[in-house]
């Protein structure tokens, strides 16, 4: 993997080359900001730089030998840390190199992802994951291990902030005492999660927000979208090409997703409720990643009306159906209830994330429309 495979943040593309350059790598660095900023696709693109056979003015050559088996995630100096989880009966902690092929082919499909991506590959919708402590010993094993290629060992981290505390003391230690040629990236959403000792061991890269053109450019040109398309898009994206590509998702869904809230919309003002129950199940019935993004669906849905009322055409973001619906249904999302609305459905979206039971959580939201939608 290359540097233009990362979107933007030239800085610290330069910075890290001209660490290559000057033979003055950092033991451990910090690559922290927000999430779908390219945290993860700038550190293979460094692992790649450090790994490879004849770096070009501190960037891969994409080439040789180091650089194609990189290209992979399969260099034998090249080693990842990432939250997993104990499946059930399994004896002893797991760690990352059980999920290893999954690894490589979600790094093969894109470095842009997220934790619930992740999971949602690995099959731990309803389970949590994170780093445990054998994981650590994994750690110290590796880097023992003389350098297959004579070179940099390169230890990847992906989300720390996951790391139980046993396996952060455990690493503590090991970034304490650097092990000869090593380079430590750990990738982070959440620093503020981690030991301030892990911390204070790492020299820390900050990752902006991207721009709403930046993102927009890239849609276009991995994407395919047309120039207005990623433009909206990458407008609700707020700064993450990951929670872009998560709108394509939605984009896909969105005609269904649409239609179930005009659904409850009605359902709730008629005051239906064994429609609304049966409206509930439907909902119940999807995967928890599906529900989330239903979730934030209708939170845009909500916003963007209560906005129509403004008459204000340069803030609304609606495609012809929904803006059509707006003309209509907008004098319903006021500023007595809006709150309640968008409080309703954050609450919804951590019920979700947490387990609660779907068909509860969507039956008690449609319920709490019921008053809502009259204020």
């Amino acid at each position: 993997m290359n540097y233009n495979a990362v979107i933007a943040q030239e800085e610290i593309k330069l910075r890290l080359r001209r660490q290559v350059v000057e033979g003055r790598v950092p033991h451990a660095q910090l690559f922290c900001g927000p999430e779908g900023t390219g945290k993860l696709a700038m550190a293979m693109a460094f692992a790649s730089a450090l790994l490879c056979e004849n770096p070009q003015d501190g960037a891969p050559c994409g080439r040789c030998k180091g650089c194609l088996m990189t290209a992979k995630a399969a260099h034998p100096d090249l080693h990842f840390v990432f939250p997993v989880f104990k499946r059930k009966g399994q004896s002893g902690d797991p760690v990352s190199d059980n999920y290893i092929r999954e690894w490589r082919e979600q790094l093969a499909e894109t470095p842009y992802f997220d934790h619930a991506s992740w999971l949602t590959r690995i099959g731990v919708e309803n389970q949590q994951s994170m780093i445990y402590a054998a994981e650590a010993d994994e750690i110290v094993r590796k880097l023992n291990l003389v350098a297959a290629q004579g070179g940099f060992k390169v230890m990847v981290v992906w989300l720390p902030e996951l790391m139980n505390i046993a396996a952060a003391n455990k690493l503590l230690k090991v970034l304490e005492e650097p092990m000869g040629r090593t380079a430590f990236v750990l990738v982070s959403n959440t620093p503020e999660r981690l030991l301030t000792t892990i911390i204070s061991r790492t020299q820390r890269i900050e990752f902006k927000p991207l721009g709403t053109q930046q993102v927009a450019e890239a849609l276009m040109q991995r994407n395919a979208l047309q120039a207005d398309d990623a433009q909206h898009v990458a407008h609700l994206s707020d700064g993450s090409y990951t929670a872009a590509v998560k709108l394509l998702q939605v984009n896909r869904d969105e005609a269904l997703f649409f239609d179930l809230f005009v659904l409850l919309m009605r359902l709730s003002y008629m005051r239906k409720i064994k429609d609304m129950s049966e409206w509930a199940d439907q909902v119940a019935s999807w995967g928890r990643e599906r529900q989330k993004l239903f979730l934030d669906f209708c939170q845009r849905l909500v916003r963007e009306n209560f906005i129509y009322n403004f008459r204000q055409s340069e803030l609304n973001y609606m495609n012809e159906r929904e803006s059509e619906f707006a003309v209509k249904f907008a004098r319903f999302i006021n500023e007595r209830n809006v709150y309640g609305i968008m409080d309703e459905l954050s609450a919804a979206r951590r019920d979700i994330e947490q387990n609660v039971n779907p068909r509860m959580v969507f039956f008690d939201f449609a319920l709490k429309m019921i008053v809502l939608l009259i204020q």
